[in-house]
């Protein structure tokens, strides 16, 4: 698949220097869209991802949140990948991703609304930006583990949050402990495992995938 965008340099507040995978919209702009990476790093597949949304008319940029320890970081889905990926993702400050969000979400705001997705690790991190950024518009997070991490923050945009029930990385527990902390946030469970969005993953589930897309996208229409 040839990929339609490019990779851009953005400065975050503390005049640091990330790599963002960047895609304008085809045909009439929507909005704006932050696009989290898995703990995998800004790889083909998140590529791809944006530049589906850009067909549905997203200008979009995921940022690579690792640069700051490992410039232009991609993990391979195998153990040394999932390591690697997990030991970053545990050094990376959230103050710092909070911050290189933002600066993404700055830069959409120009010229419309901005939304938020994320997947696995870009899951908790649209949860944590949804709670901590300002100007987003909407946020969707796919099964974030850390969320319950964060569970007594709340969000400042409309949000929703998508979980696998046979996920074996995330207990139902967790979930639970989201909904009973947050009731005016739609949690929605699929009859999936983790990663079901990926096409890319052995848990990838089209139907579970298609449904979250469709939720999505109609959260995103609704606070446009």
């Amino acid at each position: 698949m040839r990929l339609k965008g490019s990779t851009i340099q953005l400065e975050s507040a503390d005049g640091e220097k990330f790599g963002c995978y960047h895609v304008q919209p085809t045909g009439t702009r929507k909005g704006g869209l932050v696009l989290v990476q898995e703990i995998f790093g800004v790889t083909d597949h998140i590529r791809e991802l944006c530049d589906e949304y850009a067909d549905r008319g997203f200008q979009v940029l995921a940022p690579q949140l690792f640069d700051r320890l490992h410039k232009n970081f991609q993990g391979g889905y195998t153990a040394d990948g999932i390591e690697t990926g997990r030991k970053l993702a545990g050094a990376t400050s959230w103050d710092h991703v909070v911050a290189d969000v933002q600066t993404c979400i700055n830069q959409l705001t120009l010229t419309g609304p901005a939304f938020i997705t994320g997947y696995c690790y870009g899951g908790s991190v649209s949860w944590v930006a949804a709670c901590r950024c300002t100007d987003l518009a909407a946020a969707s997070g796919y099964y974030g583990r850390l969320v319950v991490d964060f569970v007594e923050e709340t969000p400042q945009c409309p949000t929703i949050l998508h979980f696998g029930e046979k996920d074996e990385t995330i207990p139902m527990s967790d979930v639970e402990k989201v909904k009973a902390a947050h009731p005016d946030v739609p949690v929605y469970v699929y009859d999936a495992g983790h990663g079901f969005n990926s096409n890319r993953r052995s848990d990838y589930h089209k139907p579970s995938a298609e449904l979250a897309l469709k939720r999505t996208l109609e959260l995103f229409t609704k606070n446009s």
